[in-house]
């Protein structure tokens, strides 16, 4: 393990810190760190950056609440970058958006990953809170957990005839279905996304704890 004091800061003692989500592994956000501010973040286990403009460390949300919960740091080959991966509790960007890097020169590439199903589940959750009028997934939620299962299980059907009909554009379309129906589940019985994630990474990192695990369960 790497000493602070082993990092190489630049001339102006600072280093740059790529910011990562966790769990989508979407980028969030370059920024710059000195000793002092790395030194926070390891303690205080939340994002604290130097800021060139004013000359002075800032603590990531503080006014605007959207704080980064770390969840580990590494430092390149080098020792002269840092990529830390955080549980955002808001946008990273300023403007509002989820990433500072949602331009792009190329125009708008869809190329889509994992960060779709968290832009899904917020959308969702929201029409929980502040209903639509004619939304498919108000009529759901209005409908209650009932509904909300038969649907699941009727899209699980779906995906089955699907696979029995060996076509992959139907499969994608089933599955899409009944992921979009799972986050609605997820949604209706409070369980974040980053639950699942959690639960999935703990079986890939322990796989042999899991399976131990899942074998008391079945007794």
């Amino acid at each position: 393990m790497i000493d602070i004091e082993e990092l190489k800061f630049d001339e102006k003692g600072l280093i740059p810190a790529i910011v990562q989500d966790y769990n989508t592994k979407q980028i969030l956000m370059l920024a710059y760190m000195n000793k002092e501010s790395l030194k926070l973040s390891l303690e205080k286990k939340e994002t604290y950056f130097f800021s060139r403009s004013r000359n002075e460390i800032w603590h990531k949300g503080e006014t605007s609440g959207n704080i980064q919960k770390i969840k580990n740091i590494f430092y390149d080959c080098d020792g002269d970058a840092l990529l830390i991966e955080v549980e955002p509790k808001g946008p990273a960007c300023h403007t509002g958006n989820v990433s500072c890097f949602y331009r792009s020169f190329l125009g708008k590439i869809e190329n889509y990953d994992m960060e779709i199903l968290k832009m899904l589940y917020e959308r969702v959750k929201d029409r929980k809170t502040n209903p639509a009028e004619g939304s498919y997934t108000n009529y759901l939620f209005e409908k209650g957990i009932d509904k909300i299962l038969k649907k699941i299980g009727e899209e699980t059907t779906e995906v089955v005839i699907a696979s029995k009909n060996d076509s992959k554009e139907e499969i994608v379309y089933e599955v899409s279905d009944l992921l979009y129906h799972l986050i609605v589940l997820l949604v209706d019985e409070g369980i974040r996304l980053e639950d699942v994630y959690g639960e999935l990474g703990r079986r890939y990192y322990k796989p042999k704890e899991f399976k131990e695990e899942h074998k008391e369960r079945k007794k």
